[in-house]
C-alpha cells in the first residue's frame, strides 16, 4: 500500500537530520503491517542501529514514538542483510488499525551516539494491510 525510501547525505546522516514520509488517506479499516527498510553500506561502523520513529495519525493527530533497535550482524559477525555492496534490510516496527481515510506523517532519526554516521544509504518506510 506504501513502500518509500529516502535518501540521506552521502557525507553522512546527521542525528538531527529527521526523514519525513507521508502516507496517504487509507482506503479501508483494518490492520496494517508496517517495516522499516534500511540499505546500509560497507562504511557503515556498527553492529547494530537505532532508530527513533514517530508517527503522527490524523484526522485525530494521535502520535506514537517507538525506538527500533536494529541488529545487522549476528552473534558469528555475518552481516543479515542481502547484497554485495549495500546490504538490504527490513525489520518490523508496528501492527497499527488505522480507519478509512487516516493518513500518516512518519518521521524517523537515529538514536545513536555518534552525531554524524556514514554508511546508511536509504531508509524507508514499508505499509501493508494484513
Amino acid at each position: 500500500m506504501f513502500n518509500s525510501y529516502k535518501h540521506t547525505p552521502l557525507s553522512g546522516w546527521e542525528k538531527n537530520d529527521t526523514l519525513t514520509f507521508d502516507v496517504s488517506p487509507v482506503s479501508q479499516d483494518g490492520k496494517y503491517h508496517e517495516e522499516i527498510g534500511l540499505r546500509i553500506n560497507t562504511f557503515y561502523p556498527f553492529m547494530g542501529l537505532s532508530l527513533v520513529v514517530e508517527q503522527t495519525i490524523f484526522p485525530l493527530a494521535y502520535t506514537h514514538r517507538d525506538t527500533l533497535n536494529c541488529s545487522l550482524i549476528d552473534e558469528n559477525a555475518t552481516i543479515k542483510g542481502k547484497g554485495v555492496t549495500y546490504f538490504q534490510y527490513n525489520f518490523h516496527l508496528t501492527d497499527i488499525d488505522l480507519n478509512q481515510g487516516d493518513s500518516m506523517h512518519i518521521c524517523v532519526r537515529h538514536n545513536m551516539k555518534r552525531e554524524i554516521l556514514r554508511g546508511v544509504a536509504d531508509v524507508g518506510i514499508l505499509l501493508r494491510r494484513k
